[in-house]
């Protein structure tokens, strides 16, 4: 009864506030320089990652509450991902909950299954099994909401992960996983991360709604 509460009070979060559209000049790389070597605006709001070489932005801003929504695709083969909660943990890595973009049928890491596949909460908690997600090269549409602790993410209008991070199941799934050791990881405030694998992606209309 207590997760039926939690997803219906995130699925009905609105915040007051409007959504605010995010474009290159509202990140930065990691060395807090200007994106570049790879990273262009094209028309109608998109993010183009040509491939290897931009390295992965992060957001100048802080977000705690917020609901944020996207539209991507990947070409065949491709991987990469939206991290929130993104801090530098050990003065050194930045790390936080990812949100993965990946082609599951032709990416090795896709072939997997489970927690790296479309929508989960990367190596952490899987998202359900029939997921409506559309093929490399068509665009996805996805959203991720997180209100006090509650994750969840969204995938072409329907939930398919979530998970209580306030929970001491959260903390079982985060001892399983390649974050056991990272103290400090997903402290539950940070910034949005556009990734870096390598692989050639587009990001259009991002918007946040911060709470």
């Amino acid at each position: 009864m207590r997760t039926l509460l939690c997803s219906l009070a995130l699925a009905s979060f609105v915040s007051a506030a409007e959504p605010v559209y995010l474009t290159l000049a509202d990140f930065t790389d990691t060395k807090d320089a200007a994106p570049s070597g790879g990273w262009t605006t094209e028309g109608d709001n998109t993010i183009h990652l040509t491939g290897k070489g931009g390295g992965s932005l992060i957001s100048k801003n802080d977000y705690t509450n917020f609901e944020l929504e996207w539209e991507w695709k990947l070409n065949a083969k491709g991987n990469n991902g939206i991290k929130y909660w993104v801090t530098k943990v050990g003065g050194k890595e930045w790390l936080g909950i990812e949100y993965q973009m990946i082609d599951d049928s032709g990416h090795p890491d896709g072939l997997r299954g489970g927690s790296h596949t479309t929508a989960s909460i990367y190596d952490i908690k899987e998202p359900v099994k029939d997921k409506a997600v559309k093929p490399a090269g068509e665009w996805n549409t996805s959203k991720i909401v997180v209100q006090d602790g509650l994750i969840q993410h969204w995938l072409n209008g329907a939930l398919t992960c979530e998970a209580n991070t306030t929970t001491p199941e959260w903390q079982e799934m985060i001892a399983k996983s390649k974050f056991k050791n990272k103290e400090g990881f997903a402290p539950g405030k940070g910034k949005i991360m556009l990734t870096e694998h390598g692989d050639e992606t587009w990001f259009r209309n991002i918007r946040i709604t911060a709470k």
